[in-house]
């Protein structure tokens, strides 16, 4: 059973990968109301079935958000968003039959239904509000929020080690994933508001280190996409204030990220973590400059996401090993022989 439950906690580690870079790709695509109402597509399972109202649709608006390309890459989200829910659904339930076993945690588990139920209702709310820049990026960060769980999750099933590190390091450690969760939350704010281009140079924005922006305007929370609180075109200076917090976000997240993979690297326990944040780091920042450099294609917008949910598995493999005693050998031995056991009866 517990074999069962590594796998099954493995898959959903995978799926929900996917699941969170195919949703920026819907969104990119601008496919995001592919389908204008939840769950189904017209009220039907599928967009073939739906295919008269999308016709009728893009025949009102060829230039709209409906077309059946765009209804299907909606509904394929959809589709794996749910059997996520199940995979997830049956960890939690494996969890709690097998609780006495070490390595399940079952009130974790059962946490991470409740985040993939909001998660749900943060779907549900993206399209039914019309893709409110304040919804979709919490909807990102759910998704991100369901895979660090997997993640840590998967940590405790195959009873990954702990090391012995010195307190500064794990305080490096969580100010780090604290600034990455914050540097995300920017970037999804950047894509939700479709700043990604507001400036096309770089390192400058429109040639200046300090570029002409409309801060008051770019950060308020309740407001429709492209507008402001007051019903206004959200300004060209708005969408360059959002894009530059962005790239000075990235200079201090990227500082402490570096930071701890550097102090990780120097030590043998540690080194090989180190080098692969260090890698990560490297990739997503060559990532984002791509973006700008190249303007926004479709494909290196949607491994920019790719490359920020990379760097949450690795983050949270670093603090699940860096925070919280190691156990004592004996321990760990006589635990490694019982799943052995366990496992040949499996």
């Amino acid at each position: 059973m517990m074999k069962a439950y590594r796998r099954l906690i493995v898959l959903s580690l995978i799926l929900t990968t996917m699941v969170v870079v195919f949703g920026a790709y819907v969104r990119l695509a601008d496919a995001g109301l592919g389908c204008p109402d939840w769950p189904g597509c017209y009220g039907k399972l599928t967009p073939t079935l739906a295919a008269e109202q999308i016709r009728e649709a893009y025949s009102a608006d060829p230039h709209g958000p409906v077309s059946m390309p765009k209804a299907w890459k909606e509904m394929i989200h959809r589709y794996l968003a749910s059997t996520l829910g199940l995979l997830i659904i049956a960890i939690a339930v494996i969890a709690w039959r097998k609780r006495a076993e070490h390595g399940a945690a079952p009130v974790a588990a059962t946490a991470l239904v409740g985040v993939v139920i909001f998660q749900g209702m943060l779907g549900m709310w993206t399209v039914t509000l019309l893709l409110k820049p304040a919804i979709v990026t919490a909807h990102l960060l759910g998704g991100m929020t369901v895979l660090g769980l997997l993640a840590w999750l998967a940590l405790r099933a195959y009873r990954v080690p702990r090391s012995e590190v010195s307190p500064m390091v794990q305080v490096l450690s969580w100010l780090a994933f604290v600034l990455l969760v914050m540097q995300i939350t920017l970037g999804g704010w950047v894509s939700t508001n479709y700043a990604a281009l507001a400036c096309t140079d770089f390192p400058t924005c429109h040639g200046s280190w300090w570029p002409n922006a409309d801060y008051a305007n770019a950060f308020h929370v309740i407001r429709e996409l492209g507008m402001t609180p007051e019903g206004e075109l959200l300004s060209h200076e708005a969408l360059t204030a959002i894009h530059w917090m962005h790239r000075i976000g990235a200079v201090v997240a990227g500082g402490a990220l570096f930071g701890l993979a550097w102090l990780l690297s120097r030590r043998q326990a540690t080194q090989r973590i180190g080098l692969a944040l260090l890698a990560a780091v490297v990739l997503q920042v060559l990532i984002g400059v791509a973006n700008v450099v190249f303007s926004l294609p479709l494909w290196l917008a949607a491994a920019h996401n790719a490359g920020a949910a990379l760097l949450v598995l690795v983050m949270v493999c670093i603090t699940y090993r860096l925070n919280g005693a190691p156990r004592p050998v004996t321990t760990v031995r006589r635990d490694n022989e019982r799943a052995e056991h366990t496992n040949s009866y499996a």
